[in-house]
């Protein structure tokens, strides 16, 4: 590769000559525009369809913007879609998001949300296909009041626990793995 210019060199070497063949359309086989996954044929660890999939996923970080789609969401969305492309499916309840913190916000029906951030609420759309999924989505009441959100202003089908402390402890307590922020 001696003989090739620098910058060639530079190119090869970060893979920029390869992106696009790795670029293919990103697949939806479970949630539809959430949670894009790339087909991954010959892949060493995949999902089991002889296991039980029982995951929290702990919800803290905001979006990068108000107008934008929480990442955490976005992640369970893609674990969800990742279980799909291989046949499986979580039980009803058994994939949980836990939501505190700075992602609180998220949870906020949409005229209260609007409200503090001038714009409508970007999560609702894949919250409703979550929950459809058979995922639930549960929040912080101590977050809510840090956040000096009211519970009326939870979007309907959100769980409203005493902490994400104690929703974390007794769900790996009961077997439960746990995907970090």
């Amino acid at each position: 590769m001696s003989h090739l210019p620098t910058s060639i060199m530079i190119a090869v070497a970060a893979g920029l000559f390869a992106a696009p063949l790795l670029a293919a359309k990103p697949s939806f086989p479970v949630i539809q525009g959430y949670g894009g996954i790339q087909p991954t044929a010959g892949a060493a660890e995949r999902p089991d369809r002889h296991r039980r999939y029982r995951v929290v996923f702990n919800v803290t970080k905001e979006a990068a913007a108000p107008g934008t789609v929480n990442p955490s969401l976005d992640k369970m969305a893609r674990f969800i879609n990742l279980l799909g492309a291989d046949g499986v499916k979580a039980a009803r309840g058994d994939l949980i998001a836990i939501v505190h913190g700075p992602a609180t916000p998220l949870v906020m029906d949409n005229a209260a949300y609007r409200a503090k951030f001038g714009v409508d609420n970007p999560n609702l759309e894949l919250i409703a296909l979550l929950r459809q999924s058979g995922a639930q989505i549960h929040v912080c009441s101590q977050a809510l009041a840090g956040n000096k959100i009211a519970r009326e202003n939870v979007v309907s089908g959100v769980q409203v626990d005493v902490s994400a402390l104690t929703t974390l402890a007794n769900l790996q307590l009961q077997g439960f793995a746990l995907i970090p922020d």
